[in-house]
Parts: C-alpha cells; structure tokens; sequence
C-alpha cells in the first residue's frame, strides 16, 4: 500500500524550523486497495468521506504562505486518524447515520497497524524536525449533520482541551474580522482532540484545531480566500504568543 500521508511545500534547502505548519486527518477520501467499505460511492465526496476542502486550503497556504503541511491520503471511514487507537470509532461502523457495511467484523488492529501507527509516526518525526511555533490542525464540518435537527452556528470555530492559548486569540481575531466564531460546537476539544493531545500539548506546542463550516470552502475561490484569511490570523497569533 502507497503511504498513509503526503508532505507538501517544503523547502528545498529542509524544514524551516520554528514557523508554522499544518496537519490536516481528514484530507482525503481514499480507499486503499483491496479494501471495499460497501456503502454507496457517492458517500465519499460527502462530509463522512473527508472533510471537504480542507486539501485545497492546506495546498493553497502550502504554495503562497510558507506553511507546509501533512496531509492524510486515507479516508476518514477506512480509519479515524484523528481518533485515539481505544476509541471505538477508530475504525467507524457508522457515520452520521449511515452503516459503512465493509467495517462490520473488521480486523482493526490490521487497519491500526498498516495505517494509523505509520500515519502518526511519521507525523512525529515531521513535527519533530520542525519543532513549530504553531500548528494548524485542519478540519471543516457540515453546517448540519443528518442525525440532528440543530444548525451548527459558527463560520469558523477551533477546539482545544488543556492548552488554550492559541484557540483564545485566533477566536478574538476572526471576531475582529467581523466573522462569527468560537469554542466548536456541538463537541469540544476536551472530547475530541486526539492528534494535538498526542503531538502538540504534551510538547507545549501551541495549536490551532480549526474547524470551517464546508459550504464556505467547497470551491477553489473559498479555498484560496480562507487559506489566506487562516495564515493571516495564524501569524498574528504566533507572533502574539512569540
């Protein structure tokens, strides 16, 4: 099987240590060979298949904002990166209401193995190497999921559990943008903050777990517009925290 992840907008001379970076789970709707998750195809385009446009904002911010950036090639439905390796959705038999039928009985620690531990290794040594000033965890959500009736009320939103620093002044400076923004909703950081709680807090590297609402950056003209306002409010919150 090809690798679990992709590395874009590094520099020819090696990772600039100290900038800022992004690392987006949910990047991709790919289903590796020899898997089949038996559900309808069309799905995978759909927000329980990849967090759509979040590819295009990291490529875009990659090659016109020096923020390079490890990207998931795995579908979210043939393993949760973002979710710890106990969790029982790691592998998921259902999402927002559909039975992904090809998970039922699935060996999941095959799946773990062959691509969620090489996934986060590998994001480990890339982090390491750069040691970042900050790191954007990329995501974006459906303004309303199928299985509930309540519209989630943000344009943009960032989720944290203990370490706060960044989320506080990334929210204060989209409010400044006059955009309406907060703690995620309608889970938070404290319940699902997987990827950061294993690479960024206990390192004390400061992160921005992002949330954008999909039908902002579902285009190319949304992704290239969002990228710019991300690493824009990304800079003024690394050099606030210096």
């Amino acid at each position: 099987m090809s690798l679990p992840y992709r590395q874009i907008g590094e520099a020819t001379r090696g990772p600039t240590r100290g900038g800022i970076v992004c690392v987006s789970d949910h990047a991709s709707n790919q289903v590796p060979d020899g898997i089949d998750l038996l559900i309808d195809e069309a799905l995978m385009d759909e927000h329980i298949g990849v967090d759509i446009g979040v590819e295009g904002i990291a490529e875009e911010m990659a090659a016109n904002h020096g923020i390079p950036a490890f990207l998931a090639t795995v579908s979210r439905l043939v393993v949760d990166l973002h979710r710890e390796e106990d969790h029982p959705g790691v592998v998921p038999q259902t999402s927002d209401g559909h039975v992904i039928h090809g998970n039922l009985g699935v060996d999941v620690e095959e799946r773990l193995s062959s691509i969620y531990r090489p996934y986060h290794e590998a994001m480990a040594k890339w982090l390491d190497k750069r040691d970042p000033a900050l790191i954007i965890s990329l995501h974006s959500f459906t303004p309303k999921l199928a299985t509930s009736d309540e519209p989630r009320p943000w344009e943009v939103a960032f989720l944290y559990n203990q370490d706060d620093r960044a989320a506080r002044l990334a929210i204060q400076f989209f409010a400044e943008e006059g955009f309406t923004v907060g703690d995620n909703e309608p889970y938070s950081g404290r319940q699902l903050n997987a990827t950061m709680n294993r690479h960024a807090e206990p390192f004390g590297r400061p992160y921005l777990a992002t949330e954008i609402r999909q039908d902002l950056i579902a285009s190319r003209a949304g992704q290239k517009h969002w990228a710019g306002l991300l690493a824009k409010v990304a800079s003024r919150v690394a050099q606030e925290l210096g």
